[in-house]
């Protein structure tokens, strides 16, 4: 992956999106190129994640064997993810594809460590775009959406960003739950977060959900959470 790199796209990562040394500057095209070679490989993934290099750690998310990985996998995985694409999508969308992501996201939520709680709010926003509705437990997704709602405002910002997700995620693919989740995102307001030093904003969730509604596209699961 070395000579892949590029500076340029380096400076933007670290000064701009919370990516630390070591990284090499690869672009995702480029990484996508390599899961396409290998596609899956369960160890090589875990062996990749683990050298803490940015590059390798996004790449070891594209090739893993979700269906393999151990809830001790999983929770290395979320306690080593520093950054916000770290949490929001590798992480999470790994979490997302094995059969430990429920029982994973809801343990996450309550974590004292931020990235760990995010990564749990990711891992539920995940979970509703690939699963069918019938195969989730909405009662409790609408307890969460809830829980949104009194606490959001209150919790870091890393976490109130996957807070938002989430809530955009339910009324986004669940169908039965799109009116839930916007009364409920009437109900929280805007949502502020410093997601660092780049032009990322939260969408206001009614808003997002609304324009999903107007695409026709509401309650249309993904056939991975990886994308």
């Amino acid at each position: 992956m070395k000579p892949l790199g590029r500076e340029s796209y380096k400076r933007v990562l670290t000064q701009n999106h919370g990516i630390k040394e070591p990284c090499f500057g690869v672009a995702v095209s480029e990484l996508k190129k390599f899961q396409k070679r290998i596609k899956k490989d369960y160890q090589l993934a875990l062996d990749l994640y683990d050298t803490g290099n940015y590059d390798a750690m996004y790449l070891a998310g594209l090739i893993a064997d979700d269906e393999r990985m151990t809830r001790k996998d999983l929770q290395r995985w979320a306690e080593k993810a520093y950054a916000r694409v770290l949490v929001g999508a590798t992480v999470a969308w790994v979490a997302a594809g094995s059969p430990h992501a429920w029982e994973m996201a809801l343990k996450w939520i309550e974590s004292a460590q931020n990235q760990v709680a995010a990564a749990g709010w990711a891992t539920l926003s995940s979970l509703v775009s690939i699963k069918e509705d019938q195969d989730l437990n909405q009662p409790e997704l609408k307890h969460l959406a809830q829980r949104v709602q009194r606490t959001i405002h209150k919790e870091p910002d890393a976490v109130r960003n996957q807070m938002n997700g989430f809530l955009i995620a339910v009324g986004s693919y669940v169908q039965p739950l799109m009116e839930f989740a916007i009364q409920i995102g009437e109900k929280t307001g805007p949502v502020t977060a410093d997601l660092g030093n780049n032009s990322c904003q939260i969408p206001y969730a009614p808003d997002y959900i609304r324009k999903v509604q107007k695409r026709g596209a509401i309650g249309k699961k993904r056939k991975s959470a990886k994308c």
